[in-house]
């Protein structure tokens, strides 16, 4: 069982920052892809990032391609998603997620564990 807690959201301005960050209670973190996942009122979860487990590759929607940034610190058993250049098509709540598929992927199925989420508000 994986848990975890996400952190960092809040209010920004477009063309602003912010870093959020999910630490997981597992002690096989290093076993795991992980990966940030956003909805936004009405619509449906979709993808943002993602890192396998060894920390390569990564992935990333095509609407935050460099823009976004994931990273991973199996020390602290945190994973990152460092945002920058907002935009208010960025408001959403942001999920981590965590899940033991052969190399990292979009699809949201693959990914058993899920934290709460952290909001994410961005003012144009």
């Amino acid at each position: 069982q994986v848990q975890l807690v996400e952190s960092g959201g809040g209010l920004a301005q477009a063309g602003g920052s912010l870093r959020l960050s999910c630490t997981a209670s597992t002690r096989a973190f290093s076993g795991y892809n992980l990966a940030w996942f956003r909805q936004a009122p009405g619509k449906e979860r979709e993808f943002v990032a993602g890192i396998r487990r060894t920390g390569s590759p990564t992935l990333y929607a095509d609407s935050v391609k460099g823009r976004f940034t994931i990273s991973r610190d199996s020390a602290k058993k945190t994973v990152y998603l460092e945002m920058i250049n907002l935009v208010p098509e960025d408001t959403a709540e942001y999920y981590c997620a965590a899940g033991t598929s052969i190399s990292v992927t979009r699809e949201r199925e693959r990914y058993a564990y899920w934290g709460p989420g952290t909001q994410v508000t961005v003012s144009s």
